[in-house]
């Protein structure tokens, strides 16, 4: 009996520390974007199938590509209501030409989206991997603001940034110091 309760407390426990973080991580999150200045770098919503694409797919023909399901629309569209109440100023909204990310953007609603190539997907391209993460790296360390800059892109690219592969549809905002990319906290998908 004691043993069973024993484990079901330190259980209890585990899993309190483990949610902790995470909400308090949103928060931080949450109030650096109301802030302003800083960098939200948004992994595209849910596209089903894998990693990459099909062999043979084009940037120029979306339906040659892994493309957003309905979960991963409705995704976006949430992403942006979240946005907008919680009174995020977008300044520059950015993304990767894959049309996952394009459609995740729109969808966002927050503001005109500029297709950025330094964003393109490392993991496809991985061959242009160094020369991606160096642009991306460029273009997130010369955001002075005062706005929020907001980049869709992919999973490989943010992790080259930031060290960690977000969920689909996650947030990973992030303060620039120099040359330094710092995380501040994550949003999970909706």
């Amino acid at each position: 009996m004691w043993r069973y309760l024993l484990c079901t407390i330190l259980g209890l426990l585990a899993s309190a520390a483990t949610v902790a973080p995470t909400t308090a991580d949103e928060a931080a999150a949450w109030a650096a974007l109301r802030e302003g200045g800083h960098v939200a770098l948004m992994r595209h919503a849910e596209a089903p199938g894998g990693a990459g694409d099909p062999p043979g797919f084009r940037l120029d023909d979306c339906s040659t590509q892994r493309n957003l399901s309905a979960k991963g629309r409705g995704d976006a569209k949430t992403m942006g209501e979240k946005f907008r109440a919680a009174g995020v100023a977008v300044g520059k909204l950015l993304s990767s030409p894959w049309c996952r990310c394009v459609d995740t953007a729109r969808l966002i609603s927050v503001g005109p989206v500029e297709i950025a190539p330094t964003f393109a997907n490392a993991y496809v391209l991985a061959d242009q991997r160094s020369v991606l993460a160096a642009g991306a790296k460029a273009v997130v360390t010369s955001w002075e603001g005062p706005k929020t800059l907001l980049v869709v892109t992919h999973g490989a690219n943010i992790q080259a940034l930031v060290g960690r592969n977000p969920e689909s549809g996650e947030v990973v905002v992030v303060a620039v110091e120099g040359e330094t990319i710092r995380e501040i906290g994550r949003i999970p998908a909706p």
